[in-house]
C-alpha cells in the first residue's frame, strides 16, 4: 500500500507530462558550464558549489534531468540522483548516455529515500525538492542522510517573489504583496499544475536548526543586466529589483 502523501503523486503525474518540454534545457545544462537558476547566473558569480569536490559522496534532491550532479561528477565527486518522475530520469539516463558520465539515478521520493544514514557530504537541490517536496519531510530527510559537517544547498523561488505572485497562470509578480506570509507552505495553481512547497524565513530558519543545521548563507540571487528567461512568472525589471531566487547554504552540526 502507497502510504506517500497525495502531492507525490501529484507531482510525479505532472512531471511525467512536462519532461518532455525540459529535455532541451537538460541537454544544455550538461553541455555548458554550470549556470543557476531561470537567469543562467554563472557559477563563477555565485560560488554555490564547494571549490574542491574530489571524492565526495553527494546526492541531487529531486534531480530531474540530472546536470547539476553532472557539474559534479566533473568536479570529482561520486554523485547519486533521485527524482519522482520516471520520464526524467529517462531523460537524465540518455543524456548520461551521450555525455559517457553514468552515475546511479534512482526512482523515488526526495522526502523518504531508500539510502541510509550518514551516506552523504554534500546534498543539493536546484527546485527538485526544493519547491516539489515538503519542507516539513525533506530538510529532516537531507539531515538524515548527510555525515556531521556536511553540507546542504538548495535553490528556489524566493519568499518576496511568492508573496506577490498572482492566482492566476502566466502572470507575472507584481510590485504588491498579494498574499499574507503567515501561514504560507503548500500551494496549488490552476491546473496544469503539481503542488508546491514555500516557507517564509523566518520558517526556514527554525525548520533548518531544528533538523540540526547550522545556517552558512542566504544568496539573494539577481540576473545580469539584459538576461532573458522564458519563465512567464517574472520579468527582468522586477528580478533587477527585488531577488526573484535564493540560494540557501547550511551546514549539519557534528
Amino acid at each position: 500500500m502507497d502510504e506517500s502523501p497525495d502531492h507525490v503523486a501529484k507531482n510525479r503525474a505532472y512531471w511525467d507530462t512536462k519532461a518532455a518540454e525540459y529535455a532541451e534545457s537538460g541537454a544544455r545544462g550538461w553541455a555548458e558550464p554550470p549556470s543557476w537558476g531561470i537567469w543562467s547566473v554563472p557559477e563563477a558569480e555565485l560560488g554555490v558549489l564547494p571549490a574542491d569536490m574530489t571524492g565526495m559522496d553527494t546526492i541531487e534532491l529531486g534531480c530531474g534531468t540530472a546536470y547539476v550532479s553532472a557539474w559534479l561528477a566533473r568536479r570529482g565527486a561520486r554523485p547519486v540522483g533521485i527524482d519522482n518522475s520516471p520520464e526524467q530520469l529517462a531523460t537524465a539516463r540518455r543524456l548520461q548516455a551521450a555525455h559517457g558520465l553514468v552515475f546511479p539515478l534512482h526512482l523515488g521520493n526526495a522526502e523518504a529515500t531508500p539510502f541510509p544514514d550518514a551516506s552523504f557530504d554534500f546534498a543539493i537541490s536546484e527546485y527538485g525538492a526544493a519547491i516539489w517536496c515538503d519542507p516539513y519531510r525533506w530538510i529532516p530527510e537531507a539531515a538524515r542522510l548527510l555525515r556531521p559537517g556536511g553540507q546542504l544547498v538548495f535553490l528556489r523561488n524566493s519568499t518576496l517573489m511568492m508573496l506577490a505572485m498572482p492566482e492566476a497562470d502566466n502572470e507575472a509578480a507584481t510590485a504588491r504583496l498579494v498574499r499574507p506570509q503567515r501561514g504560507m507552505h503548500r500551494f496549488e495553481w490552476p491546473e496544469p499544475s503539481g503542488v508546491e512547497f514555500h516557507l517564509g524565513h523566518g520558517d526556514w530558519i527554525r525548520l533548518l536548526r531544528r533538523s540540526g543545521f547550522e545556517i552558512e548563507d542566504l544568496i539573494e540571487v539577481y540576473p545580469a543586466e539584459g538576461a532573458t528567461t522564458s519563465y512567464p512568472f517574472v520579468d527582468l525589471a522586477w528580478a533587477s529589483a527585488w531577488p526573484s531566487e535564493e540560494i540557501w547554504k547550511a551546514r549539519k552540526r557534528g
